[in-house]
């Protein structure tokens, strides 16, 4: 149960480029990878072990192996040997296209599936990027209906400027979308539920436009103007700052300049690392693993401590 790195689960898309090579150094090799899967068990894109001895064992299979040690008593308790999270680094050379999220109530329902509460950490912006989060005003059903029909929903919609360092919150129902010259970090439960309302006309390399799902997400949206996505929270060095603490996962930013060692005798959860900037050796019970910006590691719930080794790196420290 030493510190587990994985495989990244490389994704072509129609908006992707490439700053997940530029800037992360992963091994992609064209020019629209939009998505790097750090830690899944979404079937059909299970991560792998990258280092160590279990090199090459399946996420799946660690957990199935010993759920308890891997995920803690009160994960199991909630998920069964389902790995409740999905990380991912995503690159948008383009916009992505307009979407939402179903709540857990209508996506158990519906596809038998968690909804899709998620954030974001943006880790590198172009000049004048910017995201969609929800609506600039209260709309009505009828009126967002309306605003496809007559090709006008941009006008509804809220942008935010970004630059590295802010942090979004994108609950379920939220309208949103991520623009073009953007590159994040993003935490969010596990499900690949996406309802797609608008795709800026766009055809995939087939000349096909790709499917929207609008009469799904009419039930689904959150129609209020709500200012609940930006994310505040503090950046003292060489400490444990707080961002978001949700029912679906916990995610803390550390900045450090030094060593810091994390007592988790209580924590009954995994721990990720997301490194966002810089490097780190991270130490447990069991082993070490060093990671540098762009990867990602695994810190089994029966370790009870962690030790980061650094004297210069950001992370996100992700928990349940």
């Amino acid at each position: 149960m030493y510190p587990f790195k994985f495989k990244p689960i490389l994704k072509e898309r129609l908006w992707g480029g490439t700053k997940l090579k530029d800037k992360l150094g992963k091994p992609i090799e064209n020019d629209i990878t939009g998505e790097s899967w750090e830690l899944s068990t979404v079937k059909g894109d299970v991560s792998v072990v990258a280092n160590g001895e279990l090199s090459g064992t399946s996420l799946q299979e660690l957990i199935n192996r010993n759920p308890e040690s891997v995920l803690g008593k009160s994960v199991v308790e909630r998920f069964g040997t389902d790995f409740p999270i999905l990380i991912k680094f995503i690159d948008a050379k383009k916009d992505l296209s307009i979407q939402l999220h179903p709540n857990d109530e209508l996506a158990k329902k519906r596809h038998d599936s968690f909804g899709k509460t998620e954030m974001w950490y943006i880790m590198d912006a172009d000049d004048e990027a910017s995201l969609i989060v929800g609506f600039n005003k209260d709309v009505t059903k009828e009126e967002y209906a309306q605003s496809l029909e007559n090709d006008s929903l941009l006008d509804l919609l809220n942008y935010e400027s970004v630059k590295e360092g802010d942090t979004f919150f994108i609950n379920t129902g939220k309208i949103h979308a991520i623009g073009a010259g953007v590159l994040l970090a993003e935490i969010q439960q596990t499900s690949d539920v996406t309802y797609r309302v608008f795709d800026f006309n766009r055809r995939d390399k087939n000349g096909n436009l790709r499917e929207l799902h609008t009469e799904q997400a009419l039930d689904a949206i959150d129609y209020e103007k709500k200012d609940d996505f930006k994310v505040g929270y503090p950046k003292e060095m060489n400490t444990v700052n707080k961002m978001v603490d949700c029912p679906y996962f916990k995610t803390n930013f550390i900045e450090l300049s030094e060593e810091l060692e994390l007592n988790i005798t209580e924590r009954d959860s995994f721990t990720i690392f997301m490194c966002v900037g810089g490097s780190v050796e991270v130490q447990n019970d069991h082993g070490s693993a060093r990671i540098q910006k762009g990867e990602t590691v695994l810190v089994s719930a029966n370790s009870s401590r962690i030790h980061l080794k650094t004297s210069e790196v950001k992370l996100l420290e992700v928990t349940i």
